[in-house]
C-alpha cells in the first residue's frame, strides 16, 4: 500500500501561512456580517466570542497537512460550535464555510493511514449530517420555515430538499476532490519511481553493452594473436632447418618473426585497457574454431547475407584495396554487421548502401539507408554504444545519427598504426 510522504518544509509554511490569513479573513468576515445584518446581533462572550470563534476555526488548517485528521475532527467541531453560538456569523461568512471544506479535503488527500481517515471522515459526516436533521426538526416544531407560495412542495419541504442538497454536494465534493488530489500523488510518485528504475535500467543495459563488445573485441583478438604466434611457430621451425644449408632464407624467415612479433605486441597494448576493465564474472570464452574469422575481407559475403534477407544492400569501394591490421579489419566488419542489422530490425528501409574507404593512414567505414524509424519501439540503441566503445578503444572517431535529407548514417574512421601500404619493417 503506498503511503503518500511527508509535506516538505515549504509545504508547511505555505500551511501556516493559509491558516494565519484564514483566520484574518475570518474576523473580516464576521464584521462585515455583522454590519450587514438587518438586526441586532449577539456577539457573545465579552462581546468577542464571535470574532474568537471565527478566528478559531481557521487557525487548525495551519497543520492541515501535518496533522490532517487532528484538524479535521478540531475543525468540525468549532464548525458546529459556531453554528451554534454565532448565528448571525456563520451563516453570512464564507470563510467559516470554507475551512470546513479544506479541512475535509485535506484530511483525505494526505492522510496516510487510509483506515483511520475513513473512520474519521465517516465520524465527521455522520454529525454533520445528524447536526442538520436536528436543525430541521427545531425548526419544524417551532413552524419557523413558512412562506406565502403554493408550490410543489410546501417551503418546509422545499427547504429540506435544497439544504440536503447543497451539504451533499458540499461534503462529498470535499471528499471526492481530496481522493482525487491523494490518487495523482500516488500517481505521479509511481511515475517518477519507473522513472527512476528505467534511468537504472538503462545505465546498467549501456554497461553491460560496452562490457560485451569488449568480451567480444577480446574473443577476436585471441583469434589475432594466435595467428601471429602460429605464423611466429612455423617460421622459427623453418628458419632452424635451413639455417645452415640456406642462411638467406633463414634470415628472411627471422625478420618474418620479427614483423609478426612487433604487429602482435602492438595490437595486444592497443586493447589491453578493454582486457582489464571487462567483468571478471563474466565468462570470456573462446572462439569457435569452425566459424569464419570475421575480416574486411569478408564484407561481400556479409551484404549478400543482408541481400538474402530482404534488404538491398549496395557497395562501394574507393582506394586501393590493402591489407589492413587484424583488429582493424575484424572491427571493420562488425560495425558493418551491427549497421546493417539495425537497419534490418528498427529502420522502414528496403534499400542500404555501404561505403569502404582505404584512406592511406585510416580506413573508413559509412552504411546509410533512406528509411524512418519504424513506429514500434525501436530498441535500446545499445548496438550503437558498442560501435562507439569498439572504434574508442582503436582511437577512432564514430558518426551516428539521422541524415538531413533523411535516412541514417553510421560513419566511422580508424586511424592505423601504420600507414596502408607502406611496410611494416
Amino acid at each position: 500500500m503506498w503511503t503518500r510522504p511527508a509535506p516538505s518544509a515549504r509545504e508547511l509554511r505555505y500551511d501556516v501561512l493559509l491558516g494565519v490569513g484564514m483566520a484574518l479573513a475570518g474576523l473580516l468576515g464576521t464584521e462585515l456580517a455583522r454590519g450587514g445584518s438587518p438586526t441586532h446581533v449577539d456577539l457573545g462572550i465579552g462581546g468577542v466570542e464571535a470574532y474568537v470563534l471565527s478566528a478559531a476555526v481557521a487557525l487548525p488548517l495551519c497543520f492541515r497537512r501535518r496533522w490532517p485528521i487532528p484538524v479535521l475532527l478540531v475543525v468540525a467541531v468549532l464548525f458546529v460550535v459556531n453554528g451554534e453560538r454565532a448565528v448571525f456569523s456563520f451563516a453570512g461568512n464564507l470563510v467559516t464555510q470554507s475551512t470546513m471544506f479544506m479541512a475535509i479535503y485535506a484530511a483525505v488527500a494526505w492522510a496516510r493511514d487510509r483506515r483511520l481517515m475513513k473512520a474519521a471522515v465517516a465520524l465527521v459526516f455522520v454529525g454533520m449530517f445528524g447536526w442538520l436533521a436536528l436543525n430541521f426538526v427545531q425548526a419544524l416544531r417551532a413552524n419557523a420555515i413558512e412562506g406565502p407560495n403554493h408550490a410543489l412542495f410546501s417551503p418546509y419541504v422545499s427547504s429540506v430538499i435544497i439544504s440536503v442538497a447543497l451539504n451533499v454536494a458540499y461534503f462529498f465534493g470535499a471528499y471526492f476532490w481530496g481522493r482525487t488530489a491523494w490518487a495523482t500523488a500516488r500517481q505521479r510518485a509511481e511515475l517518477e519511481h519507473q522513472a527512476t528504475e528505467l534511468a537504472t535500467q538503462q545505465m546498467a543495459n549501456a554497461r553491460r553493452a560496452v562490457i560485451d563488445e569488449r568480451l567480444r573485441i577480446s574473443r577476436e583478438l585471441h583469434d589475432v594473436v594466435a595467428h601471429h604466434i602460429s605464423s611466429i611457430g612455423i617460421q622459427a621451425g623453418g628458419a632452424r632447418r635451413v639455417m645452415d644449408s640456406d642462411p638467406a632464407a633463414a634470415k628472411n624467415a627471422l625478420n618474418v618473426i620479427e614483423d609478426s612479433s612487433r604487429t602482435a605486441v602492438n595490437e595486444m597494448r592497443q586493447l589491453l585497457g578493454m582486457l582489464r576493465a571487462a567483468d571478471p564474472d563474466v565468462d570470456v570464452g573462446t572462439p569457435d574454431p569452425k566459424a569464419p574469422q570475421a575480416g574486411a575481407d569478408r564484407l561481400p559475403a556479409l551484404i549478400a547475407e543482408a541481400n538474402g534477407l530482404g534488404l538491398e544492400v549496395g557497395f562501394h569501394q574507393i582506394g586501393a584495396p590493402a591489407e589492413l591490421p587484424k583488429t582493424v579489419s575484424v572491427s571493420v566488419y562488425r560495425i558493418a554487421q551491427e549497421a546493417l542489422s539495425n537497419v534490418r530490425k528498427h529502420s522502414t528501409a528496403r534499400n542500404a548502401h555501404l561505403t569502404l574507404r582505404y584512406l592511406g593512414d585510416a580506413v573508413e567505414l559509412e552504411v546509410l539507408d533512406d528509411g524512418r524509424p519504424k513506429h514500434a519501439p525501436v530498441g535500446s540503441r545499445l548496438g550503437h554504444v558498442g560501435i562507439r566503445e569498439r572504434v574508442g578503444l582503436l582511437g577512432g572517431e564514430s558518426e551516428i545519427g539521422p541524415r538531413p535529407v533523411g535516412g541514417f548514417r553510421v560513419r566511422v574512421r580508424i586511424p592505423l598504426s601504420t600507414p596502408i601500404g607502406v611496410p611494416g619493417d
